[in-house]
């Protein structure tokens, strides 16, 4: 369910954009992602950081967009929002000794210190990666090509979630063994 909520703007943009134009699209994903947003808040009584984050993005790369009807913009949020996100954890970690993914989801994974430091290393790789790989579509490849990226690149997030499922199952295995055990 929660990945067809994630899913769903992609998806209506995608369609926009093949029986409109990347404006048309633009707008569409505009709204999508605000009634998204809403889905969210009405399931979890809030927001997360990174929700509130592409929505603002979003929504200013769109505006963007369609102001000045110069496409750049919306086919750049995605590497500004991957590189933000890569910034700030890679900051939290290394500078100011904090460890942005344990205070986000240290209350749902109970996972060694040592992991959650690799996990967070993990996932400022998987945000570079993410980043270059669009900005790499967006400057050297046409506007359908970015958008049909858009769609089928959707298989990264969906790897990287299951390469990191199974990456921790061993650690939440043993703790729950462990638990078991007393």
């Amino acid at each position: 369910m929660r990945f067809l909520i994630d899913f769903f703007p992609i998806a209506l943009f995608v369609a926009a954009y093949k029986f409109g134009d990347i404006y048309t699209a633009t707008g569409v994903l505009m709204a999508a992602t605000v009634v998204q947003t809403g889905i969210i808040y009405g399931i979890d009584k809030r927001l997360q950081t990174l929700q509130k984050v592409t929505l603002l993005l979003v929504l200013v790369f769109g505006a963007l967009t369609l102001l000045l009807h110069d496409e750049r913009f919306i086919k750049w949020k995605p590497t500004v929002l991957y590189a933000s996100m890569a910034i700030v954890l890679a900051a939290a970690l290394w500078v100011w000794k904090k460890n942005f993914l344990q205070i986000l989801l240290g209350s749902q994974l109970s996972l060694p210190a040592p992991v959650w430091s690799r996990l967070t290393v993990i996932w400022i790789g998987y945000f570079l990666f993410m980043a270059a790989i669009n900005a790499y579509v967006a400057a050297y490849y046409s506007t359908e090509d970015w958008v049909n990226f858009k769609l089928w690149g959707y298989v990264f997030p969906v790897v990287f979630i299951v390469g990191q499922g199974l990456y921790i199952a061993r650690y939440l295995k043993s703790d729950t063994e462990a638990g078991t055990g007393s």
